[in-house]
């Protein structure tokens, strides 16, 4: 049975397995939102339920940490709130570096406008909020009115928008990072009442020597696990939310791809293995093995699970139980604190990520262009009008009584206005004009790119018309079974894309695990040399297990090539350089694994079954045709 007759697995090479790409990143958090939505459910029935009191009971259990003579004790919930909560902004700030260093945000200029639409979009809802108990018992919780629940946010675009919004989804995250920086700040600074210097002192030191790891040659995994405990503990010390030291430590780590000589040296000592089995070349080629990817990387593949499933929920759990009654949901609803908070996030948020944006992006400030136009941007400023994890923490430290109930009620009721706000601006956007949506488009920050060598018709090997609005680029090996598993996903692909797409094969043979793919990489130049590189690849990825030389050569003859002069070029080496060019070219982007596609350009993280190209194909697709009709 050759590759291409076994059935698509939706699994793709090891090395990119590994890796959080910003869809898996949304896709979990999507899913995390759920089960919260769920939790949240649960404690509002729990905490009206006849055994209400045991809600209360158990979060108020104080739990005590001892080493020796010292201890650490706190409530159940302040555990939580405080301890647990921690890996989850930890996760939001390696999402954060990850999109600095390998995403969208790598070009600096673009991190001005979600930087200011996230603090214009605090400082307005902190506004509302004050106009609303300026004076009153209310005014020290604004700072409950500020920030956007990362998970719940992003898991109502993801709804709302599921094909079409990755933009706003990533402007969103972008946008959440600085609005957590910025509420967390607000948490550990307004709401701290005393600070041990000593103990801060000792975080700060802390953290300096997390950041000086990365130059010091010394086992790093294990020294930042201590270093990053160390860091929460000084802090919980010093009297300031230890959960900023979440954020921080992720901001602190490196995201990048794994190089292809790092891979070579993993499979070479995973051979080296394979023949002396011994425990000092298992731990090297573990070693090696781990090294290759980045520990941000490592970190999130580790950590967001929990993270999303269990930690956030079980957060949710602790703090949304509010024991509803006619009587509090009345005051309520005519309480400033409640409706400060309401309106604060439902009116001000999308007013201040607006403005924010208009503010950083205005051309007589020579501000970059905003990455989504106006429309969508109130629809994203509406669904940041969700506020939950933040907020609530907030509220649990400025307030007590019926002023906290109130201000519980006032953050749930946004789990509801929000989405449906946003809601209402994505069917507005729907009813736009098709012209006025095209010049909206043409406006917003162009793509940046990730593949570095633009497509040659005269050099590529190509399928499709060069007019085609979409791309693909494949970087392949002609001996790796995900190629050829991918192969009959591309021809279903091109077969029901028919002119909108152009498909792109180039060659990135993996030398160190497939012995027979350079030679057969140079047998294709070999055959396009005649004006048959199409069938010759037909052929290789049909029979991926019969790639020598008199394998090539059967496959000369059949596809009808000038067996002679191909086996000339084939023993002369005539087409090695053609070969190497591609690989240099892959290099350039940042390609390490096969297959690996480009769609217009950006690189398709993750499967790539049919759905999940379809699906990336008809959004770029819609892309080009808009602004295509712009430029008319």
């Amino acid at each position: 049975m050759s590759s291409t007759d076994v059935p698509y697995e939706g699994r793709t090479a090891w090395a990119r397995n590994l890796t959080a790409p910003v869809r898996d990143f949304l896709n979990t958090e999507s899913g995390g939102a759920s089960v919260m939505v769920v939790a949240t459910v649960v404690a509002l029935v729990w905490a009206n339920s006849p055994v209400s009191h045991s809600y209360t009971s158990l979060w108020t259990t104080r739990l005590a940490l001892r080493l020796g003579g010292d201890a650490v004790s706190a409530e159940l919930r302040t555990w939580i709130n405080q301890g647990l909560m921690t890996l989850f902004f930890l996760v939001v700030g390696l999402e954060a570096k990850r999109q600095l260093d390998l995403g969208e945000l790598r070009d600096r200029r673009r991190v001005a406008v979600p930087a200011m639409a996230a603090l214009c979009g605090i400082a307005v809802p902190t506004a509302i909020f004050l106009a609303w108990n300026a004076g009153g018992p209310g005014a020290p919780g604004w700072g409950a009115a500020i920030s956007t629940d990362t998970a719940f946010a992003l898991a109502a675009v993801g709804l709302l928008a599921p094909r079409s919004a990755t933009r706003m989804r990533v402007f969103l995250l972008s946008l959440a990072v600085v609005d957590d920086l910025a509420g967390l700040l607000v948490l550990s600074i307004a709401y701290t009442h005393s600070v041990d210097l000593i103990a801060l002192g000792a975080a700060v030191v802390q953290y300096g020597l997390l950041l000086a790891l990365r130059w010091l040659p010394l086992p790093r995994r294990a020294l930042s696990v201590a270093l990053g405990i160390g860091i929460w503990f000084a802090m919980f010390r010093s009297g300031i939310d230890p959960v900023i030291s979440g954020l921080a430590v992720g901001l602190a780590t490196s995201a990048y791809l794994p190089s292809r000589s790092d891979l070579a040296e993993v499979v070479e000592l995973t051979r080296t293995f394979r023949e002396q089995p011994t425990p000092e070349l298992a731990r090297a080629a573990q070693r090696s093995l781990v090294s290759s990817i980045s520990p941000n990387e490592r970190l999130q593949y580790e950590l967001h699970p929990w993270t999303s499933y269990l930690i956030v929920p079980l957060f949710a759990l602790a703090n949304a139980g509010v024991h509803l009654s006619g009587g509090l949901l009345i005051a309520a609803y005519g309480s400033p604190v409640t409706l400060g908070i309401l309106t604060a996030y439902a009116l001000g948020k999308p007013i201040g990520v607006v403005s924010g944006a208009w503010i950083a992006s205005h051309p007589r400030l020579r501000g970059p262009r905003a990455s989504i136009s106006p429309p969508v941007l109130l629809a994203g400023g509406a669904v940041a009008g969700v506020g939950f994890t933040v907020s609530l923490l907030v509220s649990s430290l400025a307030f007590r009584g019926r002023l906290l109930e109130e201000a519980k009620i006032g953050t749930l009721s946004t789990l509801v206005v929000a989405p449906v706000l946003s809601w209402l601006a994505l069917q507005l956007i729907r009813r736009l004009p098709a012209d006025l949506r095209a010049r909206q488009i043409a406006a917003t920050a162009e793509d940046i790119l990730d593949l570095s060598a633009e497509v040659d018709p005269a050099r590529d090997h190509t399928r499709g018309s060069d007019r085609a609005p979409v791309t693909i680029v494949e970087y392949g090996d002609f001996e790796c079974s995900y190629c050829g598993q991918a192969e009959s996903v591309i021809r279903e692909l091109l077969t029901a894309g028919g002119e909108d797409i152009r498909y792109v094969w180039r060659h990135l043979p993996l030398n160190d695990v497939h012995p027979n793919a350079q030679l057969a990489a140079e047998a294709a130049e070999a055959a396009a040399a005649q004006g048959r590189f199409w069938e010759m690849y037909d052929l290789l990825l049909a029979h991926q297990g019969r790639l020598r030389l008199d394998d090539l050569e059967d496959y000369a003859r059949q596809i009808g090539l000038d067996v002679d002069r191909f086996l000339d070029a084939m023993r002369r080496r005539e087409y090695l350089e053609r070969v190497r060019e591609d690989v240099a070219s892959a290099d350039e982007s940042g390609v390490t694994g096969t297959p690996t596609f480009f769609i217009n350009g950006r690189r398709h993280h993750g499967v790539y079954d049919i759905e999940t190209l379809t699906r990336e194909v008809g959004a770029a697709k819609r892309r080009a045709q808009l602004l295509a009709r712009a430029a008319a």
